[in-house]
């Protein structure tokens, strides 16, 4: 019986989507799957048996992914599961960075107990004045699913919609909105007016905004990050924002230097805390875990390539091996040795990584399946029946 241990508190919509033989508790010991929200598993410990590990929400950084491709576990997450969820987000730090409306909603809290509030409000209004962000330029680096959702809104809006992405999926290009135009980075700082950041952080994205990037921005742009506080270099923005060359730099990842800077907004990482948001990553997680113990079927990995297939034969051989030269026909001469017929055979490379799907037409004797784990290279092999 299959056991998934939750390490956060996980939406209920997820016990629909697990059979019910499953065991899926926070109680649970040496899991087969493990589903997370934020706990940080860098000092948990990975026991023998887990198979899977699925974050509800997109960044895996509280995630080991190192440790876990070693011992063949894969990690999902659920990308564009919360992407309505930051994009509305996004759309209303629009207005945040175009008018002074935190600053006016605070001035005004004072006014409490003020005799004649209505005649102090229109005399001290005019501190607050902003500007519109209709026919105002907006780039977008990073055209994932939340990208494309800002940018097609921000193109409603009245907003021209610049995108960056090197790695713009054939997906994402075939959901943008045409009236999107597509731009090298520098480009985009030195157009836009306002800048929106959905990319992950990587080693080459941290402080992707710094002095240098800031330097080549428009005077009085308005950066927007709800991706990670890390990509930005705080030293550099505080500095941009106190110059003036920054109007505004909103974020959803706030920190001890940034809380109270003027024109410095910190919202507290709200970009996907709806329900609806929990809801979907919640499913969508629990699907991912459910497909691969019982199919071996890879969605949204991180770390091992996505490898999905129909069951049409009574017995499946999953193979995790490190991506080198012959690892294919390595593994299949210990099956057609055996004199078993492959039915279906699939494999596909991630960086170092593979993941090799064999639909057989008939079981493969112990000894063979003996000879495929201990040959070099090959990380974990599981047969489903």
């Amino acid at each position: 019986m299959p056991a998934i241990l939750k390490l956060n508190e996980i939406s209920e919509v997820a016990n629909k989507e697990f059979p019910a033989n499953y065991t899926f508790s926070k109680d649970v010991k040496n899991p087969d799957g493990i589903m997370l929200r934020s706990f940080s598993m860098h000092e948990y410990p990975l026991n023998d048996e887990l198979l899977a590990v699925a974050r509800a929400g997109a960044g895996t950084n509280n995630i080991p992914i190192p440790a876990c491709t070693e011992k063949g576990i894969v990690v999902f997450n659920t990308p564009g599961a919360n992407a309505n969820a930051v994009k509305e987000l996004v759309l209303c730090e629009l207005f945040l960075g175009g008018r002074k409306i935190t600053d006016s909603i605070d001035w005004v809290k004072t006014l409490k107990g003020t005799e004649g509030i209505s005649k102090a409000v229109e005399k001290g209004k005019s501190s607050f004045v902003g500007h519109e962000i209709l026919g105002k330029t907006l780039g977008v680096i990073g055209l994932g699913a939340i990208g494309v959702m800002v940018a097609n809104a921000a193109v409603s809006l009245g907003m021209n919609v610049i995108g960056y992405d090197p790695y713009l999926s054939i997906n994402g290009a075939l959901h943008l909105d045409t009236r999107v135009k597509t731009a090298d980075l520098d480009t985009l700082l030195k157009s836009s007016d306002f800048i929106t950041v959905h990319v992950p952080l990587t080693p080459s994205t941290e402080k992707m905004f710094n002095a240098d990037s800031f330097a080549k921005m428009k005077d009085g742009a308005v950066l927007i990050n709800n991706s990670r506080g890390e990509l930005v270099d705080t030293g550099a923005v505080l500095a941009a924002v106190e110059s003036g060359k920054l109007e505004r730099y909103i974020t959803d990842f706030p920190s001890e230097e940034l809380i109270g800077v003027k024109n410095i907004i910190c919202v507290p990482h709200l970009g996907a805390s709806t329900p609806e948001a929990e809801d979907n990553c919640a499913a969508m997680a629990a699907r991912e875990l459910v497909d691969y113990i019982e199919n071996g079927n890879i969605t949204h990995s991180v770390n091992f390539p996505d490898v999905c297939a129909p069951r049409t034969t009574p017995v499946r051989i999953c193979i995790m091996h490190k991506n080198v030269e012959g690892m294919i026909a390595k593994i299949t001469s210990f099956v057609s040795d055996a004199n078993v017929n492959i039915a279906n055979l699939l494999d596909r490379s991630k960086k170092e990584m593979a993941y090799m799907i064999l639909d057989l037409d008939q079981p493969l004797h112990e000894k063979s399946i003996k000879e495929i784990e201990k040959s070099e290279n090959v990380l974990r092999v599981r047969v489903l029946g």
